[in-house]
């Protein structure tokens, strides 16, 4: 798969049907996705697999994953929303 198909593919993955989450994951994809590791970008699409309500509450902070890849990139998701 190419590079841009796999941005695609991840793109459309991370529209979760939550608004909260779309404004998150959108953005990230669009601009950090592709400066990240081989890692982290593995770590991010392991993520977009959970459920929504899970992925609501580790970007609220009220729950960290247990995995510690997953939240590693939580991490760095939050990172990126705060600075923008």
């Amino acid at each position: 798969m190419t590079e841009s198909t796999e941005v695609k593919r991840l793109r459309w993955h991370s529209r979760r049907g939550m608004l909260e989450l779309d404004v998150l994951l959108l953005p990230f994809v669009d601009n950090a996705y592709a400066s990240l590791s081989p890692e982290r970008q593995q770590a991010y699409a392991q993520l977009l697999e959970c459920e929504d309500s899970d992925l609501f509450a580790y970007f609220l902070e009220r729950q960290v994953p247990e995995d510690s890849q997953l939240a590693d990139i939580v991490e760095v998701v939050l990172a990126h929303a705060r600075q923008a």
